[in-house]
């Protein structure tokens, strides 16, 4: 299994992931020509995609969904409630209601050697959910937007190789930045964004039981910087550990390049 993160930030997220022939990307909230530009550095083909999986329809994930499906007739699955919010942005219509496959939390979804499990998550959204990937003995987890964690949401990430996770904002930037309060405390909430200490917290948890690669992922333009994000969740790790031996490959996913390729 191939991952590669095409785009990662507040402005744009894609994630492309691949194995035994099937390919697909975890949101597309990036142009058309950035998106084809980084599957052709991959080696992939638009036309080769087998689906765009979508975890909720804000715009930094949805973007380039209408110009996919209609130049390639990319399938594209998301919830329920995701796709009518899709529908109801798609003022042209550009996407055709055979393109549209709806998917359930908790039920996975085979293509090929890949099984895509869909997993409920809190956020501002109509029906958000993440996804991880099985496919040839090997997990991948990809968990964005996410206002908190829980037991149910460690359970779906425990077993994972590959994690990418959210580490949207430094709390003491943003509580000082130039936001207004009620987005502030809409990111702050528990259907808004993981800080930098949340995730170390979560990674604190997820570490040892067989995860090999983290990148930090969704960072905020504004609330955030990479380096930021890096040193505190590496704190968190080396505190944790008594040690200052990192137990995996920690990397924060970049807003405007693609991330370094895994294959599991």
């Amino acid at each position: 299994m191939e991952i590669c993160s095409i785009a990662s930030g507040s402005s744009g997220n894609c994630v492309y992931i691949g194995h035994g022939g099937r390919h697909i990307l975890i949101d597309a909230g990036i142009s058309r020509k950035r998106i084809v530009e980084g599957l052709k550095s991959l080696g992939v083909a638009p036309e080769q995609l087998d689906g765009i999986f979508v975890t909720h329809e804000h715009s930094d994930h949805i973007q380039g969904i209408p110009m996919m499906a209609k130049m390639f007739h990319t399938p594209i699955y998301a919830t329920a409630g995701t796709l009518d919010a899709i529908r109801q942005k798609d003022k042209e219509q550009v996407i055709a209601l055979e393109q549209m496959f709806q998917v359930c939390a908790d039920r996975p979804v085979k293509l090929g050697e890949m099984q895509i499990m869909p997993f409920h998550t809190y956020h501002d959204a109509s029906e958000p959910v993440c996804y991880s990937i099985e496919a040839g003995g090997h997990k991948a987890s990809i968990a964005t937007d996410m206002g908190k964690y829980d037991e149910y949401i460690i359970g779906h990430l425990e077993g994972s190789e590959f994690l990418l996770l959210e580490a949207n904002h430094d709390i003491s930037m943003l509580e000082a930045g130039k936001y207004p309060y009620s987005l502030k405390r809409r990111i702050l909430s528990d259907t808004g964004h993981l800080s930098n200490d949340d995730t170390g917290r979560l990674l604190c948890r997820l570490m040892g039981r067989g995860l090999r690669y983290a990148f930090l992922a969704h960072l905020s333009k504004e609330n955030n910087y990479p380096e930021l994000a890096y040193e505190t969740v590496r704190c968190q790790l080396w505190e944790k550990m008594g040690s200052r031996e990192m137990p995996f490959h920690l990397e924060v996913a970049e807003r405007e390049r693609l991330s370094m390729p895994v294959v599991l």
